[in-house]
Formats: structure tokens, sequence, C-alpha cells
């Protein structure tokens, strides 16, 4: 898993912060196709970590999949399904 992140046992991480309708809203599609295949996944809260926000300030939220950066901003519940359902790396 990328060095950035916060250690997981989650494959599924998203970067938000406080008060973000767009990490609201990524976070519902994440809880709904991670729910569906019985994915974990983890918000991080981008006020706990002052380097991640700085460092993607400008995409956040930020959706991570088995510590890569996958979408930012919107996330694809389709793209993200694809991503669950292909064998790991």
């Amino acid at each position: 898993m990328s060095t950035l992140l916060p250690a997981s046992a989650a494959r599924v991480q998203l970067l938000v912060k406080p008060g973000c309708h767009l990490c609201e809203d990524a976070a519902a599609t994440v809880a709904q196709v991670c729910g569906a295949r019985g994915e974990a996944w983890e918000a991080v809260d981008g006020a706990a970590h002052p380097d991640l926000l700085e460092r993607f300030v400008d995409e956040v939220p930020v959706l991570f999949v088995d510590g890569v950066q996958r979408d930012f901003w919107r996330v694809d519940p389709a793209r993200l399904g694809r991503l669950l359902d292909a064998p790991r790396p």
C-alpha cells in the first residue's frame, strides 16, 4: 500500500475533509459499492492528516484502491466496482 496514506486493513480508502459535500456524496457511493461486495473501506480525515490534505487540496475527495489513487471529486460506482472485481495486483 502507498506510504501516502495511514496504514489500514481496508482495501479502499477515501480522503475527505469536514464540510465537503462532494466528500459526503463520494462516501455514500463507496459505502454502497463496497457494501455490496463485502469489501472494507475507510474514510481518512484530511483534518487529522494535514500533509495529505495539503498534497491533495484541489482533488478532495480522493479515492484510493489498494494504495493507488483512482478517482477524485466524484467516485464512479461502475469504475469502483470493476476495480474491486478485478484480481488484486
